[in-house]
């Protein structure tokens, strides 16, 4: 197993927070799978799948998770703390001009194309992790019913993990068998 020092970690995940505002997910992946290859795809996509069931938000969980699993409790708090260092700095910088400038429209528009591109990135990272479920066409069944269950259904988040879980599980067994 490859190892970190909390350094690394801190400015890696430094990277990964001042890369992208307002959801780093994507950006995460890009540079924890595909720049820096600490974590496989499936890896990560295990790892995230456990962040999202835990309380909190998913990029931090995953900062500690990844953090613990290199350089253990150091590691979490260094991951951890370049994630949001620089990040919670700008957002306070920018509530400051926020007060400000609001009630001009160019801001209010500014605004609206930000949330666009957010969505946009957050649907780009699904597409590349779900790449690697066809791999195992079985899994699909798992995303469609999540997607459905969610969106058509509106079911919440316990409830979609309750249900999809053991399917889920039992399709990763017969995954990790072959």
């Amino acid at each position: 197993m490859k190892t970190l020092t909390p350094s690394q970690l801190f400015f890696g995940f430094s990277k990964i927070g001042m890369s992208g505002f307002g959801g780093v997910l994507p950006w995460a992946r890009r540079t924890i799978v595909e720049e820096e290859q600490w974590l496989s795809s499936e890896e990560f996509s295990a790892m995230l799948g456990i962040c999202q069931i835990v309380p909190g938000p998913n990029i931090i969980n995953l900062a500690v998770c990844v953090g613990s699993r290199f350089a253990g409790v150091r590691g979490a708090i260094s991951a951890t703390l370049g994630l949001m260092l620089g990040p919670v700095v700008i957002v306070i910088l920018l509530g400051v001009l926020y007060e400000h400038f609001s009630y001009m429209a160019v801001v209010q528009g500014m605004l609206r194309g930000v949330s666009a591109v957010g969505v946009g990135l957050i649907a780009s990272t699904g597409f590349k992790m779900m790449r690697s479920e066809f791999d195992f066409p079985p899994m699909l069944i798992v995303i469609i019913f999540t997607v459905l269950a969610a969106s058509y259904f509106h079911l919440g988040l316990g409830w979609v993990v309750l249900i999809a879980s053991p399917l889920a599980l039992y399709l990763a067994w017969k995954k990790a068998k072959q």
